[in-house]
């Protein structure tokens, strides 16, 4: 695996890994995971063992989230296989100097090179697809459906002075009717309430 870059995105904790794709003749050939080479050059996640691979076929104008897990917590690196995916990420972190500031990202495949984004433990996630898409995440928990809770994604305690001003403003001004969403999504709780329920402590030593 030929991995060509690692950034910090606005919240540090946050990074995208770009990898190299081989090209000739007949297409092109890459590892997208090599647990060696990951810890090698990735070293936040040196103590990860991937519990979980999902994958997710969405349809254009699908937005999935936000969603958090606990018991067990779960971290993801997610990646695009085809399509357009906009990564998400919440921080839910009561300690944290970003708590309630959320980030967006476009998550990049080429012919060339594919972008792996990681969201430790202790933030809430979401993907928007802007076109028909396919993505890969791995997990550093299994899926528990008892311990999972979702943050309206049009909440109006979530701070977005740190997302990127461009696709912030894109899915701010989506049309509703054309945005393929769950009611459930929709109706997540906001942070505040978030704040007074018995979980509200469950990321305060991330």
């Amino acid at each position: 695996m030929k991995i060509i870059d690692i950034k910090d995105l606005a919240i540090q904790d946050i990074k995208v890994i770009r990898f190299e794709k081989f090209n000739d003749s007949r297409g092109y050939f890459t590892e997208v995971y090599n647990k060696n080479d990951f810890r090698n050059h990735c070293k936040f996640l040196e103590d990860v063992e991937f519990q979980q691979v999902n994958e997710a076929f969405s349809y254009a104008n699908t937005f999935r989230g936000l969603h958090f897990q606990w018991s067990p917590y779960m971290g993801k690196l997610v990646r695009l296989i085809y399509g357009c995916l906009v990564d998400f990420a919440l921080d839910l972190r009561p300690n944290s100097l970003t708590y309630r500031k959320i980030i967006a990202y476009e998550v990049k495949s080429t012919s060339q090179y594919s972008d792996w984004i990681w969201l430790p433990p202790g933030f809430a996630h979401g993907t928007w697809l802007l076109e028909d898409s396919l993505i890969e995440y791995f997990c550093s928990g299994t899926y528990n459906p008892e311990c999972e809770g979702t943050i309206s994604i049009f909440s109006d305690d979530i701070q977005w002075d740190l997302s990127d001003k461009n696709l912030s403003n894109s899915f701010k001004n989506i049309d509703m009717s054309v945005l393929n969403i769950k009611d459930r999504d929709i109706n997540g709780i906001s942070i505040t309430d978030f704040e007074k329920s018995e979980n509200s402590k469950i990321f305060e030593n991330f």
